[in-house]
């Protein structure tokens, strides 16, 4: 328990413990913009306990958002990132900022800009075809990455998260299944891992030495021809080899393909169908069972694929999925994972690492419905915590 909540080293900064909030879309900022709901949520996260608490998502470019309701960084943005910074900075943690491009994850028709993936394909989400990237575009990008990190750095953010997981962009880039390119940023496993590796290192060029630099990457997308262990192990092997980041927090899932993966335990196939559009709902009908798999839960459900990334690696690492009490903390810990990270757990109680403190025996209590899963596209919350406030011990 002293180690989980000693002060402990990520890059140049130091967190007053080893207890990460996970980047989850919070659901309030529907101008794109910082508002008081979103800084009451993770000041609320941040008095609860947490080493650092992490905002998303942070979109580099105004098309890169999954929809138009998501702030993108840019100089109008700043004025509340630094309320919002400072806020967290009072009750005593640090704050990140996850960056990154949503690619074919991104809604065209709610953000008015085309959704780009590696290849031509068909984007369920804005109901059109996707824009292909040429070089020349790729390279905006990754500077658009290293402009994001700086204004992330002018509103007081302690570090940067750098999204390479769920297919968002960098990951389909990664995708053999979604990356069928010919040029230099496809092909090989090598040229599909460049565009992610230009993007860490742009960034480390802009802050590196001044803020935290992470990445999160998927160990496997969960579907069929997409991006699988033995692939995520060498692009994290170049990534470490880079020596860009300052840690890697390991994720599996794809938000097109097989978002459960990364979530585990019960599918909220009615409820999020509610969130659809009529047309759509009725689609979902059909394949929503294909697509809202289930996966059972289980204390750290993704350690078993993690281990083999800590074999391999001497970099920091960051071990997210099933992360809710301090037995689960401490296996990490034994296993050589410097950090833990927490989503749901600390949804449904924000104050969960002050009580683990006081009482090591304390459980979460998440049980794992998932129903806060459909509530990011109003505001994201637990649903049981207004209707059972107590905590379970």
């Amino acid at each position: 328990m002293n180690d989980i909540f000693a002060p402990a080293q990520l890059g140049p900064i130091t967190l007053r413990n080893r207890v990460i909030k996970s980047a989850t879309f919070e659901g309030r900022t529907p101008d794109a913009l910082v508002t008081d709901e979103l800084i009451g949520f993770h000041r609320e996260i941040a008095s609860g306990g947490v080493g650092m608490t992490t905002v998303a998502y942070c979109a580099v470019a105004p098309g890169g958002r999954t929809d138009r309701h998501q702030i993108w960084m840019r100089p109008d943005a700043l004025p509340g990132l630094r309320r919002l910074t400072d806020a967290v900075h009072a009750e005593g943690a640090a704050v990140s900022a996850q960056l990154g491009h949503a690619g074919p994850v991104a809604n065209a028709a709610s953000n008015r800009f085309p959704a780009l993936s590696p290849s031509r394909m068909f984007s369920p989400l804005g109901m059109r075809m996707m824009k292909v990237p040429d070089g020349s575009e790729i390279a905006e990008l990754v500077a658009a990455h290293a402009d994001a990190a700086r204004y992330a750095e002018q509103a007081g953010f302690d570090a940067v998260e750098i999204h390479f997981g769920h297919n968002y962009l960098a990951s389909a880039f990664l995708s053999p299944l979604l990356n069928r390119r010919t040029d230099r940023y496809g092909g090989s496993a090598e040229n599909r891992a460049r565009m992610a590796r230009e993007i860490a290192r742009a960034v480390r060029d802009a802050v590196g030495g001044r803020l935290a630099i992470t990445a999160k990457l998927n160990m496997v997308d969960g579907a069929r021809g997409g991006l699988d262990l033995a692939g995520s192990l060498r692009v994290a092997a170049w990534l470490e080899e880079d020596g860009c980041l300052d840690a890697l927090e390991l994720t599996a899932g794809s938000s097109l393909l097989n978002p459960m993966l990364l979530f585990h335990g019960d599918a909220p196939r009615t409820a999020f169908a509610k969130t659809l559009p009529v047309p759509t709902r009725w689609g979902f009908r059909v394949v929503g069972k294909k697509f809202l798999r289930e996966y059972p839960y289980h204390d750290a459900y993704l350690l078993d694929m993690a281990r083999q990334f800590r074999r391999e690696l001497t970099m920091p690492l960051i071990l997210l999925g099933g992360i809710t009490n301090l037995e689960t903390m401490r296996l990490a810990r034994a296993e050589g994972f410097e950090f833990v990270a927490m989503g749901r757990a600390l949804l449904r109680e924000p104050d969960l690492l002050r009580r683990i403190q006081s009482d090591p025996a304390t459980r979460s209590a998440c049980t794992h419905c998932n129903e806060c899963m459909p509530t990011i596209y109003s505001t994201t919350r637990c649903v049981l915590r207004l209707e059972h406030p107590a905590s379970v011990n």
